[in-house]
């Protein structure tokens, strides 16, 4: 996993990136140590097998369903790279098709990204962070655009595994890489962010101080940057704030689930410009569903089965807003 690094580094020759040279080396040693994560032996031996099959292979990222390779191996190494690629299950985020191998995730991940591209600024050329990456998916489908240098930031090793697979039939051309840390990790240079866009999308709700989230992608950004924020809301007819009692569609993480109108206020008081929610729409189970890919419970399993605008706990069913702003130049 440490030579995924190799080509990083000489991309942060910005002075802002001087804090990440120091510091983050050691961070990704300590994250990527084998004793951290009992799972990562079975993951880095499949990595291994996937790793054997050529990388010069064709990809299309800038489409639906993420594809790398053309359905062109024989019977014995398809399936040998599919049970590679199963050892990597649960995979949420997606759609990805390897060598013909067609991966459906858990969420249609592609359905978020057409309600949130047609709103944001131009991507080539620019430096992009994605904050709660999973796999990958929406790092490709940024990098597709000719950005100067994509990261993603996601502590699960799980996903890391997942997203080196792509990354190794991509190759080094594309400037796409995977941080296993935490934004509340990431160094922070007092030159200013140096970011042009960060993205946080399904994460907020997660935060136990959503504030301080919104602060902290606010540090990562280049003055006059774009913030694109995606996160769990509640209908303005509800109130001003839900927070959940136990659980929240079974999720036992949520802790703050604002209004429209009250993010807006949290995003304005943390200094942000051009606040304004450029879609909103409630979790279809078809959007997020169990699959052969991801055979645990999931969004039909966690909503009251007779009025799926509920939660099993009662509570409205998952409403998702997408909150884009500037941080002032």
């Amino acid at each position: 996993m440490k030579q995924h690094y190799d080509t990083f580094w000489e991309k942060l020759g910005d002075s802002r990136f001087d804090e990440w040279n120091k510091e983050l080396p050691d961070m990704i040693d300590h994250a990527l140590h084998p004793e951290g994560n009992g799972n990562l032996p079975r993951w880095l031996a499949a990595l291994e097998i996937i790793h054997d099959y050529p990388r010069d292979q064709i990809s299309h990222l800038n489409q639906s369903v993420v594809t790398v390779g053309e359905d062109d191996l024989d019977d014995g190494h398809k399936h040998q790279l599919e049970s590679a690629l199963r050892v990597l299950m649960p995979w949420r985020k997606g759609p990805f098709s390897i060598h013909g191998i067609h991966i459906e995730t858990e969420w249609h991940s592609d359905w978020k990204w057409d309600r949130v591209r047609p709103h944001l600024a131009a991507l080539e050329g620019k430096r992009v962070l994605d904050i709660g990456c999973g796999s990958g998916y929406h790092l490709w489908r940024m990098a597709a655009e000719n950005t100067k240098l994509a990261v993603g930031v996601d502590p699960s090793l799980l996903f890391m595994s997942q997203f080196l697979t792509l990354k190794h039939f991509i190759g080094e051309s594309v400037p796409a890489y995977f941080l296993p840390l935490t934004l509340e990790a990431l160094p922070v240079s007092p030159k200013g962010g140096a970011f042009d866009t960060v993205f946080s999308m399904g994460v907020l709700y997660h935060r136990r101080s959503p504030i301080d989230h919104i602060y902290e992608l606010k540090n990562q950004l280049v003055a006059g940057g774009e913030l694109v924020l995606e996160t769990l809301v509640v209908p303005e007819e509800f109130g001003q704030l839900l927070v959940p009692e136990d659980r929240y569609a079974q999720m036992r993480n949520v802790w703050f689930l604002p209004s429209v109108s009250e993010l807006q206020r949290w995003m304005e008081r943390c200094g942000f410009i051009n606040v304004r929610c450029v879609d909103i729409d409630q979790t279809s189970i078809e959007e997020q569903r169990s699959t052969d890919w991801m055979q645990w419970n999931s969004l039909k399993d966690f909503l009251d089965p007779d009025d799926l605008n509920k939660t099993v706990e009662g509570y409205p069913a998952p409403l998702r807003a997408v909150m884009v702003a500037n941080k002032p130049k």
